[in-house]
């Protein structure tokens, strides 16, 4: 049996490559592409100690089993033989020298719009007007695919008119092909292992689903537009590298060769915060529970500001509440580095520090200013913000000092926390781990009365 190089520290995530029946009372059986979790390292390194989603423990092999790893550091892409707009003479250069079946797939030049496939073939490339045709593609009005991806994968299984089948994709610079880093770095999932069931809530971009991976109840959210599904890859690399208690988990990711993706989280009983706030109301959750679910969040954003995370996205529509009522925050559709945080995606006007909207620039501080308004919507059991105040007259009122007025109800000390994150200077904002501190020591307070 291989030597292991170094033992993994406790807590490290690992998938097992391989089934394993074990061969005595103290094995930890398993099959392959199970998660599995280290407990301890065993005096002997080709061993570890080990337990399983049901939290079963016991021994199993080292070389069984991958480790978990953050997706980070490459530019995922489920089409790296697309290269965007380019020319058809840089196209050219591009498949030089020629091998036949060699190609990839550019913006047309000529037909705005449309795309065109570049193929190696005998010595010289071709090129294939790829046009839409009643929402399709087609490069012949015979054939029609739902989008690139689909396209791609029929002419690599035969040629069906074109000069020669595709064989060997031509990779744009620095893209690394999504399905193989998820799968290099132990997050892709088995498709025939996942069960969908009912849909519990929809989105622009696809349904949400409840559905049953092996014999666990899990969340999939189901993006079928490979241009969508091309976003979704940054989120789900963003979640490959987060791991908390106050973090909706990812367990994987399903990318199949129409271009469908699939991102498969834990199952979040009780849906949005706003939406329970709502829905339950004064008479059922108390004054702990509000300060119990704020302190969640906190800790979840104490964690992504450890670890240098912008979230860009924080309101109550995007916690989740677990069955256990703890609430993890979700949607890392915006998270970004803070290193690489400037960007003109749609904003929530009234979540959005005011240096956000107007300079783009976001940081943990503007994180903040945020939780301050989700705090409030904690409080005013999920109205909207700034109430009656038209959309367009929300960042001028602000940007003048106007802070909204202290919900029913809730304790001065809380609404003093809300106003301190709304400080118009964003270095005069508390960090997430001051945050921290001050509510742990209202939960304190409060606890003794």
């Amino acid at each position: 049996m291989a030597k292991v190089q170094a033992p993994w520290p406790q807590g490290t995530e690992c998938v097992a490559r391989y089934n394993f029946k074990g061969t005595s009372e103290q094995d930890l059986p398993f099959n392959k592409g199970d998660v599995l979790t280290i407990i301890v390292v065993t005096k002997d390194p080709n061993w570890y100690k080990a337990k399983n989603a049901a939290g079963q423990e016991g021994t199993i092999p080292a070389n069984y089993v991958q480790k978990r790893e953050g997706v980070k550091g490459c530019k995922l892409s489920l089409m790296p033989w697309f290269h965007g707009k380019i020319s058809r003479e840089q196209a050219e250069q591009l498949l030089h020298p020629p091998e036949t079946g060699l190609f990839l797939v550019r913006e047309s030049t000529n037909f705005p719009g449309d795309y065109t496939l570049c193929v190696s073939c005998d010595g010289k490339v071709e090129h294939y007007r790829i046009i839409y045709k009643k929402g399709k593609l087609t490069i012949d009005e015979e054939g029609f695919f739902e989008n690139l991806m689909q396209l791609v994968e029929h002419y690599t299984k035969e040629d069906d008119g074109l000069c020669t089948k595709l064989i060997k994709p031509k990779v744009e610079e620095g893209a690394v092909a999504a399905q193989d880093e998820f799968s290099r770095s132990g997050w892709s999932l088995t498709r025939k292992d996942l069960a969908l069931q009912s849909v519990i809530g929809k989105g622009e971009f696809g349904d949400v689903m409840m559905g049953d991976y092996r014999g666990t109840k899990v969340a999939v959210k189901c993006i079928k537009n490979d241009a969508t599904a091309q976003a979704f890859i940054a989120e789900a690399s963003v979640m490959t590298q987060l791991r908390h208690d106050n973090l909706v988990q990812l367990l994987g990711v399903i990318v199949e060769k129409d271009g469908s993706l699939f991102i498969v989280t834990e199952f979040m009983a009780k849906g949005c915060l706003v939406d329970y706030l709502r829905s339950r109301g004064r008479t059922v959750i108390d004054g702990d529970s509000l300060l119990h679910f704020a302190l969640n969040v906190c800790e979840a954003m104490a964690y992504l500001e450890a670890s240098n995370f912008v979230h860009r996205d924080l309101a109550a529509r995007n916690v989740l509440v677990s069955d256990d009522n703890i609430a993890k925050v979700s949607d890392f559709g915006l998270a970004k580095e803070a290193s690489s945080v400037q960007d003109t995606a749609k904003l929530p006007i009234k979540w959005t520090a005011p240096e956000a909207i107007r300079e783009k620039n976001f940081s943990t501080k503007s994180d903040v200013w945020s939780y301050g308004i989700l705090l409030w919507e904690i409080y005013s059991f999920g109205r909207v913000p700034y109430p009656r105040i038209p959309l367009k007259d929300v960042v001028p009122r602000v940007e003048k000092g106007y802070k909204m007025d202290c919900p029913d109800g809730c304790p001065e000390v809380v609404y003093n926390v809300m106003k301190q994150c709304w400080n118009i200077d964003p270095t005069a904002r508390p960090t997430f781990r001051q945050l921290k501190e001050w509510l742990q020591h209202i939960t304190g307070e409060t606890g003794k009365k």
